[in-house]
C-alpha cells in the first residue's frame, strides 16, 4: 500500500521559507524556484513550499490544522533544539512544557505554519 511522503505548505514566499527551513533542517533545498521550493530527508519524506500566488496554485479546502513534528529520542534532544531555533530567532507559539505524550514545544515558520518538537510516543 502507498504512503505518504510528501507534505506540502502554502507560503507567501519560497525562497524566503526555504532559507527558514534550511536553518532547521541544517542542509540545502533540493530545489528552489521563485513559486515552489523542496526538501528531501535521507529517509524517503519531502517537504514542498508552494507558493499561494503561482499561477496554478488552485485554493479550496478547509484543512488548515496541520503540523510538521519532528521525533527527538529525548528529553535533552527537545530542549537542545528549543534553545537552537530560539537562538536562530524562530518563532515560539508554545515553550517546552509537558503534555500527555512528553515533553514538547512549537515553533512557528514564516507562514504561521506549526513545528511540533517532541519524544516518540510510547
Amino acid at each position: 500500500m502507498p504512503m505518504p511522503n510528501l507534505m506540502l505548505l502554502y507560503v507567501e514566499d519560497p525562497p524566503a521559507s526555504a532559507r527558514f527551513y534550511e536553518a532547521l533542517f541544517e542542509q540545502p533545498p533540493a530545489a528552489v524556484y521563485p513559486t515552489y521550493a523542496a526538501f528531501e530527508s535521507a529517509q524517503g519524506w519531502h517537504l514542498g513550499l508552494w507558493s499561494s500566488k503561482a499561477r496554478d496554485f488552485v485554493s479550496g479546502g478547509s484543512g488548515h490544522r496541520a503540523e510538521i513534528a519532528f521525533l527527538v529520542p529525548g528529553d535533552e534532544q527537545v530542549l537542545a533544539l528549543y534553545e537552537r531555533w530560539h537562538a536562530l530567532g524562530v518563532a515560539i507559539e508554545q515553550p517546552p512544557h509537558h503534555a500527555v505524550f512528553g515533553l514538547t514545544f512549537v515553533a512557528l515558520d514564516p507562514d504561521g505554519h506549526r513545528i511540533r518538537v517532541c519524544t516518540p510516543d510510547g
